[in-house]
């Protein structure tokens, strides 16, 4: 086969520097975003805040060949030197030195207040931890650490203690068997596993009630032991939460009630008793830091109008330096001028990429608040469909632009603070020919759920049905599907004493 060459037009998409960082900003969510803003302003010279009531001008030396000189160099003027210790008469002393100095400081500065919040002077820096002084909340290891530090115990069993506080999980229970706690043991400590049980039980008496069980019933039964003797129907929630736990779990309270000999009512007493404990003891110790929400759209009505407005106060604005900006030389290929020129470039295209987030955050965020008008002024059942492409036709741009805007991107409405994701849903045919929202389906589902007869309780057949009266056709399993997104269960379990 003898070679022959071969030309080829093509063409291909090549996304500039500028265009990566435009879209990574994107996508970026507020929190994200203000610690990208923080990294730049540290990293490059040429930014800075604009704060409020700043008046400068934008004017950019190199985009207008301006070049703003160095202002000049005042001459220096002839002062009389300040009188200083040396040069003071001894006359003059008591003169210009009076007898009580304002002291510009405050006390806590003088004196420290508290000895235990800063760290002694010869302690080694690795021993202050700032974390743990600095802590939003205590953790359950340390609740339970600091009460066993108070109980009067051997070596030995602070060391199994210590290892069982280890093993207990954030809700409160021992996840691991004793068994197993036993062989992490050195053999020739001489461990035994009824030694490992007795020091479980002194934990078990530590607050919260509950801790350290290994199962509920054992987790509720020790919260009931706690209680005092004349709590009425105490006895039988014993009996319940140890012999009948599973049958209280799977509401059956047929055979509760023939079980333990009791009658509706007295029953439903026992069953509120056992409710009023805590299932997950740990809970209410364990503390988890919070995650904050910014909200990067407000919507407002004013005058029969809904208005969208960027939250300002969420990104701090930036501007290029004029002063640092004013050294740049066009002629002047030297590598400090050059570093600068390029600092200068990156801050102009930072700025501009945010510019162009703002817009396009405006343009996604008008048309949702167009679209879901009704949700504004009714509420959820007031949804309508709306999907990704319907917005992109609508502003012009690709649905994977409208996918980053709408990621970890939230509103904040007169209903509450929604990401804007929430907006979006796909639609259900109604019987007369319309298109019904998701969302709208939930919340009818989950109205229907919260009136229901909690002693026969709706399933996912009936409510079907009951759509179906309002005219939205719903499959039973698409029921079922909804049902469990909102973390309503089933049936079944919904049950209740009444």
């Amino acid at each position: 086969m003898k070679p022959s060459l071969v030309l080829r037009m093509g063409q291909q998409l090549t996304m500039t520097p500028q265009l990566q960082q435009a879209i990574r900003l994107l996508q970026l969510s507020t929190l994200d975003l203000q610690q990208e803003i923080q990294e730049a302003l540290e990293s490059n010279p040429m930014l800075e805040r604009q704060e409020e009531g700043d008046d400068f001008d934008n004017a950019d030396p190199l985009a207008d060949n301006i070049e703003k000189p160095n202002p000049d160099v005042q001459e220096p003027t002839y002062q009389e030197p300040a009188p200083t210790v040396d040069n003071l008469e001894e006359g003059d002393w008591n003169d210009r030195i009076p007898n009580e100095l304002p002291v510009d400081t405050a006390w806590d500065d003088v004196y420290q207040t508290s000895a235990s919040s800063l760290p002694s002077s010869n302690n080694d820096d690795d021993e202050w931890d700032f974390t743990t002084r600095t802590s939003a909340g205590e953790s359950l290891q340390s609740h339970l650490l600091w009460q066993l530090n108070l109980a009067p115990m051997s070596d030995t069993d602070r060391l199994i203690a210590v290892t069982l506080i280890d093993c207990i999980n954030n809700q409160g229970y021992l996840d691991e068997s004793l068994e197993e706690i036993l062989d992490a043991f050195d053999p020739e400590m001489d461990v035994e596993l009824d030694e490992i049980e007795a020091v479980l039980h002194r934990i078990q008496q530590f607050e919260p009630a509950g801790i350290g069980a290994r199962n509920l019933s054992e987790c509720l039964s020790l919260q009931l032991r706690q209680l005092p003797a004349k709590t009425r129907w105490l006895a039988e929630a014993q009996r319940l939460v140890g012999d009948f736990i599973d049958l209280l779990g799977s509401r059956d309270y047929t055979q509760l009630m023939r079980r333990m000999k009791l009658k509706e009512d007295e029953l439903r007493q026992v069953i509120e008793l056992v409710q009023s404990l805590n299932p997950r003891p740990g809970s209410q110790i364990e503390s988890s830091e919070a995650e904050y929400v910014v909200p990067d759209v407000i919507v407002r009505k004013d005058n029969e109008r809904w208005l969208v407005e960027l939250n300002q106060e969420s990104v701090p604005r930036l501007r290029v330096n004029p002063q640092y900006a004013g050294f740049v030389r066009r002629a002047d290929t030297s590598a400090d001028n050059t570093f600068m020129r390029n600092q200068l470039q990156e801050a102009r295209w930072f700025i501009k990429s945010l510019q162009s987030r703002n817009e396009t955050l405006m343009k996604v965020a008008t048309q949702i608040v167009e679209h879901q008008r009704g949700f504004l002024e009714y509420g959820d059942e007031a949804m309508k469909p709306l999907v990704l492409h319907d917005i992109a036709e609508a502003v012009g741009m690709h649905e994977s632009t409208i996918s980053r805007v709408t990621t970890q991107k939230f509103m904040h409405t007169p209903r509450g603070i929604y990401e804007l994701k929430y907006f979006f849903s796909s639609h259900v045919s109604t019987s007369e020919g319309g298109e019904c929202s998701s969302t709208a389906i939930r919340a009818i589902i989950k109205k229907l759920v919260a009136a229901e007869n909690q002693k026969k309780p709706l399933s996912d057949s009936k409510i079907a049905g009951l759509l179906e009266a309002q005219g939205i056709q719903v499959a039973r399993r698409t029921v079922a599907k909804y049902r469990e997104s909102l973390g309503i269960a089933p049936s079944s379990e919904r049950k209740r004493l009444m």
